[in-house]
């Protein structure tokens, strides 16, 4: 037969003795045979519980903090359109040059200040920068001979309403 003890500790062998630590940072010894024993065992299940819990809590922060995802079909020459983490991502059915070409357009287009401009034969990056003195980046690479990929970075967290202006700009340049 299990003593009282044993039942609050789920059957297991309870402590000889526990700490009951008060206010002032004394500590009191308390045999394990008391009624303290049941109340302790059930604080450490109560315990565990609330740390399960925090943890569950942080980890559905994390996953619903970690960006936000909107897909969209594209229209007009695009393919697919992508918003994730802040960054807008969308293929044309255009080749290379001409969707650079359009991409440096839509910054004319918008009166942005254009800050800097890298090319090479397959990827351009075009670094702007809005009245706002938001910072946009624009990296316009080459997915085949037929089709680009242009992505859209406006600032260091995104902002989706300007990206796909940015977007439709480019859109009706090429």
């Amino acid at each position: 037969m299990l003593s009282k003890c044993q039942r609050a500790f789920g059957g297991q062998r309870a402590p000889t003795e526990i700490y009951r630590f008060l206010i002032d940072g004394r500590a009191e010894t308390v045999c394990a045979g008391g009624g303290l024993c049941v109340a302790m065992a059930t604080m450490i299940k109560f315990q565990f519980l609330l740390r399960a819990l925090g943890a569950l809590v942080l980890a559905a922060a994390v996953a619903l903090h970690s960006g936000c995802l909107a897909v969209a079909a594209g229209a007009a020459g695009a393919g697919t359109v992508a918003y994730v983490r802040g960054e807008l991502a969308a293929s044309f059915d255009q080749n290379f040059a001409r969707t650079e070409r359009a991409a440096n357009r839509a910054i004319e287009d918008l009166k942005f200040a254009k800050i800097s401009e890298k090319q090479d034969a397959l990827v351009a990056m075009i670094v702007a920068r809005t009245a706002e003195d938001k910072k946009i980046e624009i990296k316009v690479s080459s997915v085949s001979a037929a089709q680009a990929k242009v992505q859209i970075r406006v600032g260091v967290f995104g902002d989706e309403a300007l990206s796909q202006r940015i977007l439709e700009k480019i859109r009706a340049n090429l």
